[in-house]
């Protein structure tokens, strides 16, 4: 007995749902500053690619664009992207151009899982986020409120940055430290050297921060 045919719709809504890339996903949160006209790609893919191209050992935009057209097939295979065409190197350049970089490196130490080893330096800071307060005082849907506070560790010896901890609103860059270093230590982060700025070089914090 011949088996009955599906439509074609039928037939695609059967097949399973297509997993998310994963770097795609570590990416996708990422603001992108470029302007909306003739944009074709998404920052998160751009962004996936650049970073790939980056550790298989490519330095240069053009080399970037050579790593492109090697792997043209593989990583429209991989990708699945609009129409079937990958970003130029040109088009990653103007995303490259307007990027976050705080917001790229936080999501590349998420992605990666960068911790850092005994013997290293962890240089901390904090910093606001730009843009990020609310002075808004006549609309009771939009409470106003101090700009967010971000502690930063930059790892010395491999230039990499951790990812950014929030202080709390009601709190400072002084007090989070400690705070940031214990939750440093409970991810098992241990023989490293910590270097602060002159805010942070006060007595009650080194009391509380060993």
């Amino acid at each position: 007995m011949p088996l009955p045919i599906q439509s074609s719709a039928s037939a695609i809504e059967a097949l399973p749902a297509p997993k998310p890339i994963e770097i795609i996903a570590a990416f996708s949160g990422i603001a992108d500053h470029r302007s909306n006209s003739g944009k074709r790609h998404q920052i998160a893919l751009c962004l996936a690619l650049f970073t790939l191209a980056i550790v298989a050992g490519n330095q240069g935009f053009l080399a970037i664009g050579d790593w492109l057209k090697s792997y043209e097939r593989e990583l429209i295979e991989l990708f699945n992207p609009p129409k079937h065409r990958l970003p130029s190197y040109s088009t990653i350049r103007r995303v490259l151009l307007t990027l976050d970089y705080e917001q790229y490196s936080a999501a590349l130490a998420r992605f990666f899982e960068i911790e850092a080893l005994p013997g290293e330096t962890l240089a901390m800071d904090g910093k606001q986020l730009r843009g990020s307060y609310q002075i808004e005082t006549n609309n009771p849907d939009s409470p106003p409120h101090p700009a967010i506070m971000l502690v930063s560790a930059y790892l010395v010896e491999r230039g990499l940055i951790l990812e950014p901890y929030e202080v709390d609103s009601k709190t400072n860059e002084i007090t989070a430290l400690p705070a940031f270093i214990e939750q440093l230590a409970l991810k098992g982060v241990s023989g490293v050297v910590f270097a602060f700025d002159a805010i942070s070089t006060q007595k009650n914090l080194s009391v509380d921060s060993r």
